[in-house]
């Protein structure tokens, strides 16, 4: 019918069939509206944060960025956008518009569950190829192997989405889209990021003993520089250099060592800036992998006990994922203020 209100489940999960009634408070619409609002904005600045200037400045983090955003958005636009507005009880063909509803939301849910399933492996690899490798380049740096799998997830999820037109009011194909579009790539989520944690445990001192160590040889590098400029000792201990790096000013360091300097500095940044990432994606995995088994423990019980207000917990769910993502991500790789590459 008309009136039947589509609500789907977690901004990368299983999305659900449900007639229940907008919530009546006004409370209730301006945390919904704000929630709604807040998804929209933050998807649209992860967008344009992620898109590169020129084609060479494509990479792989970029794309995978731009492809949850745009999944995240399909949900913002066609799924909360609509149900917040509540125009869906004035909508002339009810059951057409929840086959629609219904496939918007499941098709992103499954394309933003993938995402977050590549950028997971995509940084793990980054992670044991700096420490392991040298950071030599990882099999998913290649951005045509990326579009690949992007390609291949999207068609997967419009072919496990298709059947919404065809079940749009009953319950019969929640469980089966759930083990078939959900199950595999969460378990690529878990088991990648249990690696990283895992990783980043083992050689945490690792990390910074490598950090220390370039560090330190660039000071000792700069301080035997100052000194046979200076006609002194060439030989200089890890501690006078660290003095000498220290209380010397930028201005009267010669142009060849202040080329070592801003290498040490760029060294530690680049470290620093990964580290900052991979953390941003167990944080994101970590919400994710709670926004899902909440959802799915409130679905189960909804199908068996027809609860309305489960229903309204489920959508407020579904919609705190996909406003909560953009941002952590905007943090972890520090793009997450006022001045955009787009």
């Amino acid at each position: 019918p008309a009136s039947v209100e589509e609500q789907r489940g977690v901004g990368d999960t299983v999305g659900t069939v449900k007639p229940v009634s907008c919530p009546a408070g006004e409370d209730k619409y301006h945390i919904r509206a704000l929630m709604c609002l807040m998804g929209i904005f933050g998807n649209n600045w992860l967008l344009c944060c992620s898109l590169p200037t020129s084609r060479s400045e494509v990479r792989t983090n970029d794309i995978l960025f731009v492809n949850l955003a745009l999944s995240n958005l399909i949900t913002n636009y066609l799924v909360d956008l609509p149900e917040t507005l509540d125009f869906t009880r004035q909508w002339p063909m009810g059951r057409t518009y929840c086959g629609t509803f219904n496939f918007c939301s499941d098709l992103s849910e499954s394309c933003s569950i993938f995402a977050t399933m590549f950028i997971t492996v995509y940084w793990h690899q980054k992670l044991v190829g700096s420490l392991k490798h040298g950071g030599a380049p990882v099999r998913m740096d290649n951005t045509y192997l990326v579009a690949a799998l992007l390609a291949g997830s999207w068609t997967g999820a419009v072919v496990f989405s298709l059947p919404h037109f065809f079940f749009a009011s009953k319950n019969t194909y929640e469980m089966l889209y759930l083990v078939l579009a959900n199950v595999v790539p969460i378990i690529g989520i878990v088991c990648g990021s249990v690696q990283i944690a895992v990783t980043l445990l083992q050689n945490h001192k690792r990390i910074e003993t490598i950090t220390t160590e370039v560090t330190r040889r660039a000071d000792v590098s700069v301080a035997e520089d100052h000194a046979r400029s200076a006609g002194g000792n060439a030989t200089i201990s890890g501690n006078e250099a660290q003095k000498f790096a220290s209380e010397v000013s930028p201005g009267n360091v010669p142009e060849h060592q202040r080329s070592v300097i801003k290498s040490k500095d760029k060294s530690r940044l680049s470290t620093d800036a990964q580290m900052r990432a991979v953390k941003s994606v167990l944080a994101v995995a970590t919400v994710f992998l709670f926004f899902w088994l909440t959802h799915l423990v409130l679905s189960v019980i909804s199908i068996v006990f027809k609860c309305s207000v489960i229903d309204e917990i489920i959508s407020y769910v579904g919609a705190g994922y996909t406003c909560i993502i953009p941002y952590i991500y905007l943090h972890g790789v520090k793009k997450l203020k006022f001045s955009c590459r787009a």
